[in-house]
C-alpha cells in the first residue's frame, strides 16, 4: 500500500481567503479534477469503462477514478487499461492490493485569488500543431511534467519567442465546468530571472477568466520556488495532494506483482 499526504479522503472546509474565491465543502469538482475533466468538458477526449476514465495516451498520461473507494472503479480501470499497464494517478491515497505504485510524489494544489493579475502580454503568441516539436524540445530541456504530442488538444497554449526560438510558455490542461487548470509552465534555462512565466501565468489567467472559468494549478510540494512564485502573484493553497505512477496486476509479471 502506498501512503501519502493527500487529504481527498477528508471532507474540505469551505474557505474563503480574503481577496479569493469560496471553495464550498466536498463534494467539489476539485477534489477529483481528472474526474470532473473527462466526464465534463473534456468528456469527447475521454476513452471509459464504468466508473474509470483516461485520456489517449498521447494526449495524457493521467487516468481517474469516480471513486476510489470503491472496489468495482478499480475493476473498471483495470479494464480499461489491461494488464500490466502504467498509467499516472493523482489524488489517491492507495491502491489496492495486488497494484503496484511504481513512483508516487507529494504534490500541492492551488487556486487563483482576486489579487492573481491576469492581463495578455503583447509578446504571448499562440502555439498550434506545428509548433509541437518545439515545445516538446523545451518539455525536455525544461521538465515542468507530463506534456505529450497532443496534450495542446486540451487548451489553449501560448509562448514567447526569442530570435524566433520558443524559450517559454504556459497553457491549458484540466478543463472543469467552471474552473481551468494552468499547465506546462516552463523557461529555457537561459532566459529564466526574467519574469517570463509570471508574464506567461498572468497571460493565460486572462484567457481563462473571460470565459468565467477560476484559473488552479499544481505543482510538486517540493518544488519550493514555484510554489513560492504562484502564491507571490495571487494563488493560494487549497490542499496537498499526490501523484503517482501505479501498474495494473498481471501482464508480463504474476498477478501478485512479482517477476
Amino acid at each position: 500500500m502506498s501512503t501519502s499526504l493527500d487529504d481527498t479522503q477528508k471532507p474540505a472546509q469551505s474557505a474563503q481567503t480574503p481577496a479569493g474565491p469560496r471553495i464550498p465543502a466536498s463534494p467539489h469538482p476539485l477534489d477529483n479534477p481528472a474526474w470532473a475533466a473527462l466526464t465534463g468538458p473534456h468528456r469527447g477526449l475521454a476513452e471509459r469503462v464504468g466508473s474509470a476514465a483516461r485520456y489517449p495516451e498521447d494526449v495524457s498520461p493521467f487516468v481517474a477514478l469516480a471513486d476510489a473507494g470503491d472496489p468495482a472503479a478499480w475493476d473498471d480501470l483495470a479494464a480499461l487499461m489491461g494488464p500490466g499497464a502504467t498509467f499516472a494517478l493523482a489524488g489517491v491515497g492507495s491502491v489496492p492490493d495486488g497494484w503496484r505504485t511504481e513512483w508516487s510524489g507529494a504534490g500541492v494544489q492551488l487556486v487563483a485569488t482576486d489579487a492573481l493579475r491576469s492581463a495578455t502580454d503583447p509578446e504571448a503568441v499562440v502555439l498550434g500543431p506545428a509548433d509541437v516539436p518545439e515545445m516538446l524540445g523545451l518539455v525536455e530541456r525544461a521538465k515542468p511534467g507530463p506534456f505529450k504530442p497532443r496534450t495542446i488538444e486540451l487548451g489553449a497554449y501560448y509562448g514567447i519567442r526569442r530570435d524566433g526560438k520558443l524559450i517559454a510558455m504556459s497553457g491549458e490542461r484540466l478543463r472543469l465546468d467552471g474552473w481551468t487548470e494552468i499547465s506546462a509552465v516552463c523557461t529555457d534555462e537561459a532566459h529564466r530571472g526574467q519574469g517570463l512565466a509570471t508574464r506567461l501565468v498572468r497571460h493565460t489567467a486572462a484567457g481563462i477568466r473571460e470565459r468565467g472559468d477560476v484559473p488552479f494549478l499544481h505543482a510538486a510540494a517540493a518544488n519550493t520556488n514555484a510554489v513560492r512564485l504562484y502564491e507571490s502573484i495571487g494563488f493560494v493553497l487549497r490542499r496537498t495532494t499526490h501523484f503517482q505512477a501505479v501498474r495494473v496486476p498481471g501482464g508480463e509479471e504474476g498477478e501478485d506483482g512479482e517477476a
